[in-house]
């Protein structure tokens, strides 16, 4: 006869959480940003010529990295390597892979904590890339990238 493990039953996937997981949760150390704004973005980022832009969206992945690796077992690529080295030496490709994968993880990470899925690469090709043709559609894009951001960011300063 085999004796009761006085430990929970481990999650099988990476998705599955704990049973003990709605019971008790830790406060990040480091609580990350939730205040993300297109138009703090645009307005902040012409008059720094840029240099905001890549602080937000450093700061962004970050997060992502943060939250999101734990259950899914990558890392996004930094976003100043991305900008300065991987992008240009790839012609531009590595840039649409980056935020494609990015766009995915955010989505997949707010599915996983129960809130509705409100960014996925989908948004992103769409948005950001065919939407660029009616002028507006990377500022849509972006705007949603910023509000699941946030969205994902208080949920982790909350929860962990």
């Amino acid at each position: 006869m085999s004796m009761p493990s006085r430990y929970p039953a481990q999650p099988q996937s990476p998705y599955q959480e704990a049973p003990f997981a709605n019971t008790y949760y830790q406060s990040p150390i480091i609580p990350r940003a939730t205040n993300r704004s297109l138009l703090k973005y645009i307005f902040l980022g012409i008059i720094t010529l840029g240099i905001y832009d890549l602080f937000v969206m450093t700061e962004s992945t970050n997060t992502v990295n943060i939250a999101a690796s734990r259950y899914d077992g990558r890392n996004s690529l930094h976003y100043l390597l991305m900008v300065f080295l991987v992008g240009w030496a790839t012609m531009g490709i590595g840039w649409l892979v980056w935020f494609h994968n990015l766009s995915d993880r955010i989505g997949n990470e707010l599915q996983r904590r129960g809130y509705p899925r409100l960014l996925s690469a989908s948004d992103y090709w769409l948005w950001n890339i065919l939407g660029s043709i009616i002028i507006v559609g990377p500022f849509v894009y972006l705007y949603k990238f910023f509000k699941a951001l946030n969205i994902l960011a208080a949920d982790y300063n909350r929860r962990g």
